[in-house]
């Protein structure tokens, strides 16, 4: 077996199994569960209609690229939601199977071994997808802490020079997991510095993109900080995003990859190994929800008025601050965090992720002790309950 398999440490949810086992909630106390970052609102019906009515799809072997339809469809939607031109959907979009593969697969295809102790850079918290794709690449991890004494800024100052130049691949997460942070201008231009400085790939994670509580201001995205600072070949530079929060759809495992046609060049060749083609008809289904925007405004409206809930409820017990976007609320805890969620599961029946679990000690700290993540995908109703349990929980404390 690869040694490297050994490097890789036991994934949050399996920690938290094992931290919950042996606390069972009081008799008759309904849990609610709000660790996973899981949607739970209904998959449109215009969805579940697409794919069933491409079912004859299925005696066909799909193609790497995806149909030319589905190229066109999320070329299209990038340039409407960003404001930018329009990607070359032959040479600069990739459809994927969830941004989750993808992301784990990139890294195997950026990472050159025959450089001398290559280095994957992502924040720290962080999706833990990052870590794991470094380690079996070959690469060693580092990582650029995300605190609330800064605002949870993104500095790539963090790490010296001499880690920089063994930099080939940057991760990036905005908005971010779990904090919520959306990268400005100011930040995109400098983390483009670097790329360009140290010949580093930026993987700029973008999964939480639409879900933002301001129908005026959507969150910035790469490819547009790309073209607002002139970089309108994308270089260094690919995006990955995905429709499982944006349209509820996490089983159909449906987003895309686009950016710099040279590397996503390299990329197809390597998923054309890899075993990286879409179902038919999960492209079907994919181009009907790339093309409307409707519901994805709904879903945000049922995001708002959780947060809206929950935030005032738990208040001020557990004073709470709104994140620039996605679903997550990044919670300091009166306690340890492990200990607060064990404690919390055991007399409300509530399931939080402690935000150690999300980190990793680096340069004496782990940014996520003393954190919970709370995400905010079950029913308005679960919400509130829960909210009003963590509240009481935390009260008593």
């Amino acid at each position: 077996m690869n040694p490297r398999l050994d490097l890789l440490h036991s994934y949050p949810f399996q920690r938290l199994s094992e931290l919950l086992a042996a606390n069972d909630p009081p008799p008759g106390v309904k849990t609610v569960s709000l660790h996973i970052g899981e949607p739970k609102h209904p998959t449109p019906a215009f969805i579940r209609d697409a794919l069933v009515g491409s079912l004859d799809g299925l005696s066909s072997y799909p193609a790497t690229l995806g149909s030319p339809a589905l190229r066109q469809a999320i070329a299209h939607w990038i340039g409407r939601r960003y404001g930018v031109r329009t990607p070359d959907p032959a040479t600069e979009v990739l459809p994927v199977n969830g941004s989750r593969e993808a992301l784990f697969a990139f890294a195997q295809a950026v990472i050159d071994n025959s450089r001398p102790s290559p280095v994957v850079i992502c924040p720290n918290p962080f999706y833990q997808i990052y870590e794991g794709a470094a380690l079996l690449a070959g690469a060693e991890p580092q990582f650029i802490h995300t605190l609330p004494g800064d605002d949870y800024a993104f500095d790539p100052g963090q790490l010296p020079d001499a880690v920089w130049r063994r930099a080939q691949l940057l991760y990036v997460c905005s908005p971010g997991n779990p904090t919520g942070k959306v990268l400005t201008i100011a930040d995109w231009q400098r983390l483009f510095g670097y790329a360009d400085r140290y010949d580093c790939v930026i993987a700029a994670d973008e999964c939480y993109s639409e879900i933002y509580f301001d129908e005026t201001r959507p969150p910035l995205g790469a490819l547009a900080a790309a073209a607002q600072l002139g970089r309108t070949d994308f270089r260094n530079l690919v995006v990955f995003s995905s429709l499982s929060k944006r349209s509820n759809v996490p089983g159909m495992r449906s987003g895309f990859v686009a950016g710099d046609a040279a590397i996503l060049k390299k990329f197809y060749l390597y998923r054309t190994y890899h075993g990286g083609a879409m179902s038919p008809p999960i492209q079907a289904a994919s181009i009907a929800a790339w093309q409307d925007e409707a519901h994805v405004v709904a879903n945000r409206a049922l995001y708002l008025a959780k947060f809206k809930a929950a935030i005032d409820i738990l208040h001020p017990a557990l004073p709470a601050t709104w994140p620039d976007a996605a679903f997550y609320l990044w919670l300091r805890t009166p306690v340890a965090d492990v200990e607060f969620t064990r404690r919390l599961y055991a007399a409300e029946g509530v399931s939080v992720l402690p935000g150690s679990y999300l980190a990793r000690e680096a340069r004496g700290i782990n940014p996520g002790s003393g954190f919970v993540r709370i995400a905010l995908v079950a029913t308005i109703e679960e919400c509130v309950e829960a909210a009003h349990r963590l509240r009481r929980f935390a009260a008593a404390l």
